[in-house]
């Protein structure tokens, strides 16, 4: 005589088969945070995370992070292609650590756009780029950091920092490992040290730029500082190559 299965084993059998045939959840092109968001959410507009962090292991390489509402959304480390986007306050607020981390390979690019970063002066950077990737960072502020407000030293990065404020930082923006960094329509303001620091090999370029209120301007250890000749400097130094704005 041939013995039924118990209602529990088959209860366990159904779960079992359930848990075969249920897809792994999909990476999203877009998400979203939010001040009063959650991490175990989402991330979509109306179910947004809490953080970058929790927000960034939803989101698909290339895709984008949007902010919906003003918050402090936390340090970052970036390890992919993605965008980050704030149309309202986005805050990194951090206190012995750097801000956000970007880590991506050649032939990566990150977008950092509209961030409100504060170091509390205790922060180390407020963007340190130490993979040989792309940055663009765009309309951010960056203030009280005690190594630099930019700080890109993965050899072979290229960094653009556009429409931003950088104050009170111990370096604005420090280029090295021959890197390059790229700063235009921007103000670097009460540096600690010096505006800008160009190590040897590197390449810093400045376009429409404001560097003032610091001990030096530019210091040059051995690389290429480039200037298209409509930047104000109100600091000691100067550029070493003056090139006519194309």
């Amino acid at each position: 005589m041939r013995r039924l299965a118990s209602p529990l084993n088959l209860v366990g059998l159904v779960f079992v088969l359930c848990l075969h045939a249920a897809p792994a959840l999909a990476q999203a092109t877009r998400t979203w945070v939010s001040g009063v968001g959650d991490d175990a959410n989402p991330c979509s507009r109306t179910a947004p995370c809490k953080t970058f962090a929790g927000a960034i292991a939803k989101t698909a390489p290339s895709g984008e992070i949007d902010v919906l509402d003003p918050g402090g959304f936390g340090a970052l480390t970036i390890t992919k292609s993605i965008s980050i986007v704030a149309m309202t306050e986005g805050g990194v607020l951090v206190s012995g650590t750097n801000g956000i981390v970007v880590d991506v390979p050649a032939g990566d690019t990150v977008v950092l756009e509209g961030l409100d970063f504060e170091g509390l002066n205790t922060g180390l950077s407020g963007v340190l780029i130490n993979g040989a990737g792309r940055t663009i960072i765009r309309k951010c502020t960056i203030r009280n950091f005690t190594t630099a407000g930019v700080n890109i030293t993965g050899a072979g990065a290229r960094a653009s920092v556009i429409d931003s404020v950088l104050l009170n930082n111990a370096i604005g923006v420090n280029v090295q490992n021959v890197s390059t960094g790229i700063v235009q329509n921007t103000t670097i303001d009460l540096s600690a040290t010096t505006a800008t620091q160009i190590g040897s090999g590197s390449t810093m370029v400045l376009n429409g730029t404001t560097l003032s209120g610091s001990p030096s301007s530019i210091v040059n250890s051995g690389g290429t500082v480039i200037s298209y000749g409509n930047n104000v400097i109100r600091n000691p130094g100067s550029p070493t190559v003056t090139l006519v704005l194309q």
